[in-house]
């Protein structure tokens, strides 16, 4: 409590106890993925106009990672420039 609450007959309220705050963390954060839920799979039904170039830009915000699910669904695509809309894909999770 300092001079001027005294002179003005204010309360010492209680502080708020930061001292076990630690640097860098928030609490708006998102807490990190379990090696669980980050590991499993997705799949991903093609539609007209897909390419794997663009679900790939979709799915990994990359274009170049259409290798990664091609290779995922090589017993599915015999041609990764010739998926049909109505197949089903395996998106395996982001590297």
């Amino acid at each position: 409590m300092g001079l001027l609450d005294k002179l003005f007959g204010r309360e010492d309220k209680p502080r708020a106890d930061f001292s076990g705050v630690q640097s860098g963390s928030s609490s708006t954060a998102s807490a990190p993925k379990s090696a669980a839920s980050s590991a499993s799979a997705r799949t991903y039904t093609v539609v007209s106009g897909d390419s794997l170039s663009k679900i790939a830009k979709r799915e990994y915000g990359d274009a170049q990672k259409w290798q990664v699910i091609y290779q995922a669904n090589r017993d599915k695509i015999s041609n990764p420039d010739l998926i049909h809309p109505g197949q089903v894909l395996t998106i395996p999770p982001s590297a």
